[in-house]
């Protein structure tokens, strides 16, 4: 999948998926989703999410809501809160996100 965002061009095929994640739930229920991190040779961070009728990734026309898929672009504080909520750690590829994060 492909997507221009603000001039940039986000691509699943030829970005490097980084984590995979799903909410384990069948392909035919409204709440099923699933989403995986990407990381362009740029260095920049998207997510192409895949759900149904009832996940941020519906879409709709007024009247009827069906299941559907997108993508979307993430700051690095978006990809770490994406990885903390998923219950990932930070990737060793992903160096620049490594340094916003402090010792606890």
């Amino acid at each position: 999948m492909i997507k221009i965002i603000n001039g940039k061009r986000y691509d699943t095929k030829t970005a490097s998926m980084i984590e995979s994640w799903d909410n384990g739930l069948g392909s035919n229920d409204f709440h099923n989703c699933s989403e995986d991190l990407y990381r362009t040779s740029k260095g920049n961070y998207f997510i192409h999410g895949d759900g149904g009728a009832m996940t941020r990734w519906s879409e709709s026309n007024g009247n009827t809501t069906w299941g559907s898929s997108g993508i979307e672009a993430l700051t690095f504080k978006e990809v770490l809160e994406w990885l903390e909520e998923h219950g990932f750690d930070i990737p060793e590829e992903a160096i620049e996100l490594k340094k916003l994060v402090e010792e606890a």
